[in-house]
């Protein structure tokens, strides 16, 4: 048994959580050594509880890890470590990192500039246009979206992403095998070949009561910030949101009607202090730092840089449009001949990368260095 194997033991153990894990590691040095080690020493460890340090010196006959790395290789999915350079570094980052990640597709560099969209599974079309529009805006413009994989906000941000040409990565409350809601199979697909399904519980996990809490703690913990789109004042999205201040992230909500039980919980945390989010601007604003002032060359997908100056096709247009005077958006659309949606995307990406300025009354022009 190798270290790796012994995490994935580990992690199926009873008892034996990502703190707890961390103080056996420190006491014993490496995971082999953990579950081989006698229960007269796992006693000594701070909290090792009788019942812990029976789970540990009983794992072989607990839990079937010969099964597991059967299932794993089967279902051809990653174990990443913390030790591993693919771990996600906000994630690492927090006090109770999982232990390990059950990965299906791929993790990367550009995924350390990324953004949680959350919300309710009961929504209004208000709150799911909304969340797809903000999943659409910041995958065009570089940034990976991090949501659940549940119904209604979840589904839709990640919709939005993909449409945007960019990566998702849903965080799953079950073991990675399980499709939960059962119609989102396609969209898991769809995921996994541009981004991510990831999870920390183990194979044939069913979702629970308890599984969500945690999840919302990877999805808070793996990105820059938070943001809530229509949730009610019990909406597991403000677990997550709780969890991004823990953590020291930003959160964002999303404002609707005021008579509306659906934002109640974003109207909530507006007057906790959440920045009031209208559209992606809102968001990127926030990590300015992110977006490079220069065009250097070799920035870009690899380094995990956003895209800078680094013009798209219809950014290119919109932008020689712009070359001889101020324009209306509307001018802006009649006369590249591009879709409405594409020239606003195009706009407010330019004003990211300080190209292009918006005045009053949606006149935008090119932006004057000095």
């Amino acid at each position: 048994m190798n270290s790796r194997e012994a995490l994935v033991a580990l992690n199926m153990v009873p008892h034996v959580g990502p703190v707890r894990y961390r103080q056996l590691l420190d006491c014993f040095g490496d995971p082999v050594s953990i579950l081989t080690a006698p229960k007269s020493k796992l006693l000594k460890v701070d909290s090792v509880s009788d019942t812990t340090a029976d789970s540990i010196t009983n794992w072989e006959t607990a839990i079937d890890l010969s099964g597991e790395l059967k299932r794993i290789k089967e279902f051809d999915c990653q174990i990443v470590t913390q030790q591993d350079e693919n771990y996600p570094e906000l994630l690492r980052q927090i006090y109770d990192p999982p232990i390990l990640l059950y990965v299906k597709g791929t993790l990367g560099p550009k995924d350390k500039n990324s953004v949680a969209i959350v919300g309710s599974r009961m929504t209004t079309s208000y709150g799911t246009s909304t969340a797809r529009k903000l999943g659409y805006q910041l995958a065009y413009m570089g940034v990976t979206v991090v949501s659940g994989g549940a119904r209604g906000i979840d589904t839709a941000a990640h919709q939005g992403a993909l449409s945007g040409k960019g990566r998702t990565i849903a965080v799953l409350g079950t073991g990675i095998n399980q499709v939960f809601p059962a119609e989102n199979a396609s969209l898991f697909e769809k995921i996994i070949a541009n981004g991510a399904l990831i999870t920390q519980f183990p194979f044939n996990r069913p979702a629970d009561k308890q599984s969500f809490p945690i999840r919302n703690r990877i999805v808070a913990g793996m990105t820059l910030g938070t943001v809530v789109v229509e949730a009610n004042l019990t909406s597991g999205a403000l677990i997550t949101a709780n969890f991004a201040v823990e953590h020291g992230r930003q959160v964002f909500a999303v404002p609707g009607q005021i008579d509306s039980p659906r934002s109640k919980g974003c109207h909530d945390l507006i007057k906790k202090g959440a920045k009031l989010c209208e559209g992606a601007e809102d968001i990127v604003t926030e990590f300015e730092y992110l977006f490079p002032t220069t065009n250097k060359s070799g920035a870009g997908i690899t380094s995990g840089a956003l895209p800078g100056l680094t013009l798209s096709d219809n950014e290119k247009l919109v932008y020689e449009s712009l070359a001889l005077e101020e324009l209306f958006i509307d001018d802006v659309i009649a006369k590249t001949g591009l879709p409405a949606s594409a020239v606003s995307v195009a706009l407010l990406t330019l004003e990211m990368k300080k190209l292009v300025k918006q005045m009053p009354g949606k006149l935008f022009s090119r932006y004057q260095r000095e």
